[in-house]
């Protein structure tokens, strides 16, 4: 999330000037991916953690 504030001007300046959209701007940078990334592992160790309090 640290990452998010200091590529705001850049995300910025990709929707105002090439049109893209928030979610567009931060894909062209590499940022969409690494919060998929992020959601993806939280998931996953929910799920780890729901198997283990199963048992």
């Amino acid at each position: 999330m640290t990452e998010n504030g200091s590529f705001q001007m850049a995300i910025d300046m990709l929707r105002c000037h090439l049109g893209l959209s928030e979610d567009e701007a931060r894909e062209e940078l590499g940022i969409h991916s690494q919060d998929k990334t992020e959601q993806h592992i939280i998931e996953t160790q929910s799920a780890v953690l729901g198997l283990l309090q199963e048992k």
